[in-house]
């Protein structure tokens, strides 16, 4: 299908819903950035245990009301699901590791490196020609991507533990960006054969079991607050990604991907109101390098024709 089918397909869509249901998924995954935070020092395991089983509740609730239940689960790939949904939840694990340890906004800006690795990734292991503008993108993205992570990177020198715990946090958010991304390739390829939803739905699953089998390495005792976040972060998570997928049924991925970067907005407020983080002028800088090199990106790839909506579609961020 070239550009100018994906258009014609979208043409009696309502683009300006599109933008509202995208713009309320992302606020719905802040919020759930926000409770994981809220929650406290809690193991990374546990915490993606919570967010995947009671994400799966929104999921199956909307399947039911679609009569697409019972159909679900069926693949001819579960090994691609499973694959998928381990490298999905390593993903998680480091993502949400990151996020107690370090500010809102620090965190949820470092997940922008993410799509600039999907880039490089794609080059390297899946043989798609990236070109010389779109190289630069990255390359200038990745340079923001290093001024926000050299300040926190060097406290790995200064002995104390929060400036220990700080580095590890940008570590891990780095490292949930480059996971994120292969997971990214997987589902590029699982979005050729198999459906929205089943792909979700495995995820889910998946994601729920794997994080079970952290339980040994020391999971905690929760108070009550601390589960009533951690379940509430699992809704959110569930209903964002229903709002999210929605949104791609009312415009095109070119239309509605730009307007992800309003969670570095909305971090940055929450974190402030709510948490008293201060973003820094290494935050700022460096992420506004970060959101104009992957802006330039998405308008690119729509310019070139790449087909990405899909697999937008079904990745859940961390």
């Amino acid at each position: 299908m070239n550009r100018q089918e994906v258009e014609a397909l979208y043409a009696d869509r309502n683009p300006l819903t599109g933008i509202l249901l995208k713009v309320i998924s992302v606020a719905t995954f802040v919020a759930m950035a926000s409770l994981i935070k809220a929650a406290g020092r809690v193991p990374a395991g546990e915490i993606v245990f919570f967010r995947s089983a009671f994400a799966i509740l929104p999921i199956l609730i909307l399947l039911a009301w679609r009569h697409e239940l019972r159909s679900a689960l069926k693949t001819t790939r579960p090994v691609s699901h499973v694959a998928r949904g381990l490298v999905g939840v390593t993903s998680m694990g480091l993502g949400f590791f990151a996020l107690t340890r370090l500010p809102l906004p620090e965190a949820i800006t470092l997940n922008y490196a993410q799509p600039l690795l999907v880039v490089v990734f794609s080059a390297l292991f899946m043989g798609e020609v990236v070109r010389l503008f779109r190289w630069s993108a990255v390359v200038v993205g990745l340079i923001g991507v290093v001024i926000i992570s050299w300040p926190k990177l060097t406290l790995f020198t200064d002995g104390s533990t929060m400036g220990n715990d700080e580095a590890l946090g940008v570590t891990a958010a780095l490292l949930a960006a480059g996971v994120s991304a292969i997971a990214m390739l997987l589902v590029r390829r699982l979005v050729h054969t198999e459906k929205t939803a089943t792909i979700v739905l495995w995820f889910s699953l998946t994601s729920t079991v794997a994080a079970l089998g952290t339980i040994p390495f020391g999971w905690v005792p929760l108070t009550g607050g601390q589960a009533a976040c951690l379940i509430g972060s699992g809704i959110c998570g569930g209903v964002g990604q229903i709002l999210m997928t929605e949104s791609y049924r009312h415009a095109p991925m070119s239309t509605i991907a730009p307007f992800e970067y309003t969670s570095m907005i909305l971090g940055i407020a929450v974190g402030f109101f709510i948490f008293g983080d201060l973003p820094t002028i290494y935050t700022l800088v460096g992420g506004t390098i970060v959101v104009g090199a992957g802006l330039f990106i998405i308008w690119r790839e729509q310019r070139l024709g790449l087909k990405r909506g899909q697999a937008r579609k079904v990745t859940p961020p961390a």
